[in-house]
């Protein structure tokens, strides 16, 4: 056998560095493991004889069950696609396409289902709830009043916010479509002032006979009806 240290800094061939498992151990998980799937199939098929449901039973660490803490918005999932991994299963048992509940390992296809099943007896006893629901007091009831309110007075000052915002856009938009037409109004004015004085400087170098655009209209008229002028017999 070689006595070259291996990467590891143990002497070749040498396996003391390696993880060692207790095989009683893991043989008495495992017995203890089988026994109490043995039991599993011995109430269910009993309760299958019966007519009834199997439930998990109680071992005392549940807990009661409460109201749900959190909303499923399945609008979000409209037009959306799924990858549904290779060798899924076809039908309720385990994961495959539709709704998949993690903590009783099935799957729902639709999300009425998968409502109904979250308040069944089978996904409160899955997630450590006893499926009796805590009588309310007094104090509780008060107290749910007051979140509820201060959520609807949260949910109003978020609106009045958010409508301040939408009239200071809309009167900063209006601002910028005034200023806009105030500019188009003062070019124009410039234009015409520009041609105005463009056409002064034009007869005034070239004098009486340059036709200024309008002036003339009146005389050409009266020369198409005739008219020479409007002169008195008086001498």
């Amino acid at each position: 056998m070689s006595n070259k240290s291996s990467a590891y800094g143990q002497v070749s061939g040498d396996t003391d560095f390696r993880k060692k498992y207790d095989l009683e151990e893991y043989a008495a998980k495992a017995k203890a493991r089988e026994a109490e799937e043995r039991e599993e199939r011995k109430a269910r098929y009993e309760a299958k004889l019966a007519g009834k449901k199997y439930y998990k039973p109680l071992d005392g660490s549940e807990t009661l069950t409460t109201a749900f803490t959190k909303t499923h918005d399945f609008s979000k999932l409209i037009g959306t696609s799924t990858l549904v991994p290779a060798g899924s299963a076809v039908g309720r048992r385990g994961r495959g396409a539709g709704f998949y509940c993690e903590a009783c390992d099935i799957t729902l296809k639709d999300d009425k289902q998968f409502i109904s099943h979250l308040t069944s007896v089978q996904h409160q006893r899955a997630t450590g709830h006893t499926g009796e629901v805590r009588k309310a007091t007094a104090a509780d009831v008060h107290s749910r009043i007051e979140e509820v309110w201060e959520r609807l007075q949260a949910r109003k000052r978020e609106e009045v916010v958010t409508l301040q915002e939408r009239l200071q856009v809309r009167k900063e938009e209006e601002e910028k479509e005034r200023e806009e037409k105030r500019r188009r109004r003062k070019e124009a004015e410039e234009r015409k002032r520009l041609e105005k004085e463009q056409a002064l400087k034009v007869k005034t170098e070239y004098g009486d006979d340059v036709r200024i655009e309008g002036e003339h209209d009146e005389d050409d008229m009266m020369a198409m009806l005739g008219f020479t002028g409007f002169g008195t017999s008086k001498k």
